[in-house]
């Protein structure tokens, strides 16, 4: 039976964070409360142990820090060296070089690995809040180590679970990688968010459309589902204080942060069957103007993987989404969670 949703018109919207424009066109998709994840996002479903987990310690690249950092085998958290990073922490850093157009620059950079449990099969959503602390907590410590370095612009924290949306492996797990130079995305992101302050003299995300977009909120902190979300089921979650840097977060608010985040988490798994996603930390650049600070705010950004990238939106970057946020939110906003401790 085809569902009312088929009957809607089709409708444009701008993401005025991003800078891009959306197609939602729901006669395209299924009921909202019919998206459910196709495939395991465990890769190793049957995997009991891996390297990451506790007494492989030995299997890993070098160890930046643990937490509690006095432990042994006791630890919660270990931040390790990626043992095949993208980028390297040997090479010197300098300006690079242009030849014409083409410019080039020494892949100079930091790429961790955050290890969040040492248990496999246990995930960021399965753990207490206090356990969703460490890891956040572990984000920032490693922020602020990093920007001791002076040629380091821009990190970027994100989380890969579940193989189709990029993780290579099933042990829970999240990344840093800190680049020496802004990238465009980011670049685009801060100039759409300054015009957007140009036109209203407000922040954008400081004005966040609640109400029907709301799903979840805590005392620092609102989760919603964008106006112009780009994807089926996206989910900002962002901090009522203007702030521009995630790493300024003091222990309250990454303590309410975490409460709110696994609440989040566990709703969408639970709606959605456990999906593929992909977790984004959207923050400004470590040397930001002064200037800018008015309109940067940082936010989380969490994108379940329930529809493919196709010719049209790799062509225009223009993104089609089945799913009007608003019956996204609702659908989530109405899932029955039970107790979490």
């Amino acid at each position: 039976m085809a569902s009312d949703d088929a009957n809607r018109s089709p409708e444009i919207r701008k993401d005025a964070v991003h800078n891009r424009w959306v197609i939602f066109s729901p006669a395209r998709s299924r009921r909202p409360s019919d998206f459910k994840s196709k495939s395991d996002p465990n890769n190793s479903k049957n995997q009991s142990e891996c390297p990451f987990c506790a007494g492989h310690e030995h299997e890993c690249a070098p160890e930046i820090f643990r937490v509690p950092p006095e432990s042994t085998s006791e630890w919660r958290i270990r931040v390790i060296q990626n043992l095949y990073p993208a980028l390297s922490r040997r090479l010197d850093f300098t300006d690079g070089e242009r030849d014409g157009g083409l410019a080039s620059l020494p892949g100079f950079g930091f790429h961790d690995v955050v290890i969040e449990s040492p248990a496999h099969r246990v995930h960021l959503e399965d753990n207490p809040p206090a356990r969703i602390v460490d890891v956040l907590l572990a984000y920032i410590q490693r922020i602020e180590q990093i920007r001791e370095f002076d040629s380091i612009k821009y990190v970027q924290v994100f989380k890969n679970h579940g193989a189709s949306a990029g993780a290579s492996m099933s042990h829970p797990h999240s990344q840093i990688m800190a680049l020496p130079v802004i990238p465009p995305t980011v670049s685009a992101r801060i100039n759409s968010m300054k015009e957007f302050f140009v036109q209203t003299g407000k922040c954008g995300l400081c004005q966040v459309k609640r109400d029907d977009l709301l799903i979840d909120e805590s005392n620092h902190f609102i989760s919603v589902a964008p106006f112009a979300a780009t994807f089926p089921f996206e989910i900002w979650v962002v901090p009522y204080d203007h702030s521009s840097h995630f790493h300024e977060l003091d222990h309250e608010k990454v303590l309410d942060l975490a409460g709110l985040l696994k609440l989040i988490l566990v709703k969408m798994s639970l709606q959605l069957k456990d999906p593929p996603y992909n977790l984004m930390i959207h923050t400004a650049p470590l040397q930001v103007d002064s200037s800018e600070l008015p309109f940067t705010h940082w936010f989380i950004q969490i994108v379940p993987q329930l529809t493919l990238t196709g010719g049209f939106e790799l062509g225009t970057g223009c993104y089609i989404n089945p799913v009007f946020p608003e019956d996204a939110a609702k659908v989530l906003r109405e899932v029955n969670v039970p107790n979490q401790r």
